[in-house]
């Protein structure tokens, strides 16, 4: 009798929890969504147009606040963008585009970005997002993401980063990082991380030099806020960060994380986040070479309500003479939530790149050819 009771107070609970779910997720769904056609381009610049401009226009807005009276930077918000981290050489002297500049050199990238022939990849190229163009990126006054220094470009190495880059270039002529799992040091081809969760924007797309510096497929993070903390969850290999916002201290020097050791706290309506102490990633190393030494600092504003200007500072005396900071801007998006992320189907992408790099290694050598050199792609 008492477990024929407990039975049915559970069979209600659980009723009562999924009713109370699914009212939630009712009240929480968009009452109506544009339908996107994800080969029509001109639709989607258009879109991105009027979007940006209708966003821009909203002056002085103040983001709602949390039940506990933080800022609300609660959503999914688009990494994906057409702007440069660097400023191309023909723009050298000009920091920002007009608007019609703008419009018109976004409409040149995304026709680039959708020149891609389905027939060539294994994916289907009329996924969600799987362009920018798809996923609402938008036009950008800013011809590079990076604004300081003043030239757009990244400040000159130090003697011993321009050391380390030499050697991996040597390093990679003897052979191909692919070829054997030691010497693989992409940890985002081997799915140990994710495109990066810090910085979240890094430019290049098109036109990265690696894939694990684009930003294309898997380019979304979702902001989670709860008391006392907020939790950046990454599309890409599902990457987490949970950022305290109590002043606690770093951790001890010794200890290292992946995605380093991140603190925040609020400066008005803007979250500040500073991150330290990195794991140090040899062979492989950080966004754009940083090391361990790297200290990143980031800053989230909700500047209209489906946009996040999202700046960061970038300093690393292993590697650059000097910080350097970027300025950004990532949309809002729907749906309001993070699709899973099963690129690598139980990792066989990694056992066939290994496998057909070695193959390429033996054909060359009894064909008396040098073997094929490929980059290692670096996070």
């Amino acid at each position: 009798m008492r477990m024929s009771i407990l039975r049915s107070a559970l069979g209600l609970t659980l009723a009562s929890v999924a009713a109370a779910s699914v009212a939630v997720l009712m009240a929480q769904a968009p009452q109506s969504k544009p339908t996107l056609n994800l080969s029509d381009t001109d639709s989607a610049i258009k879109a991105a147009a009027d979007a940006a401009q209708r966003e821009a226009a909203m002056k002085n807005y103040t983001a709602p606040r949390t039940p506990w009276g933080d800022p609300d930077l609660r959503g999914v918000y688009l990494t994906a963008t057409y702007t440069p981290l660097q400023r191309p050489a023909e723009l050298a002297n000009k920091p920002l585009y007009t608007e019609e500049e703008a419009v018109a050199a976004f409409k040149r990238a995304v026709e680039a970005d959708a020149e891609v022939d389905p027939r060539t990849v294994h994916y289907d190229w009329k996924e969600y997002s799987m362009d920018a163009w798809q996923g609402g990126a938008r036009p950008s006054l800013h011809t590079s993401l990076i604004v300081d220094p003043a030239d757009g470009r990244l400040p000159p190495l130090t003697p011993e980063a321009q050391q380390r880059r030499e050697m991996a270039a040597a390093a990679a002529k003897k052979r191909n990082p692919a070829a054997g799992i030691l010497t693989f040091g992409n940890t985002y081809t081997r799915c140990v991380l994710g495109l990066g969760i810090a910085p979240l924007m890094r430019g290049g797309n098109p036109g990265a030099e690696s894939a694990a510096a684009a930003a294309g497929v898997t380019a979304e993070v979702q902001v989670l806020q709860s008391r006392g903390y907020v939790t950046l969850v990454h599309q890409s290999n599902n990457d987490v960060r949970i950022i305290p916002l109590d002043n606690r201290p770093h951790l001890p020097a010794q200890i290292r994380h992946w995605y380093g050791d991140s603190r925040g706290r609020w400066d008005g309506n803007t979250l500040v986040v500073e991150t330290t102490n990195w794991k140090d990633r040899a062979p492989g190393v950080g966004f754009q070479g940083s090391t361990d030494a790297l200290t990143l600092v980031e800053r989230f504003t909700r500047i209209a309500p489906n946009t996040m200007r999202y700046e960061y500072t970038m300093t690393d005396p292993k590697t650059w003479t000097r910080p350097w900071s970027v300025d950004s801007e990532m949309p809002r998006v729907e749906p309001n939530l993070i699709y899973e992320f099963a690129c690598h189907e139980q990792n066989y992408g990694l056992i066939n790149v290994v496998r057909g790099t070695q193959i390429r290694e033996r054909e060359a050598l009894a064909s008396g050819r040098p073997a094929p050199v490929r980059g290692g792609g670096g996070e």
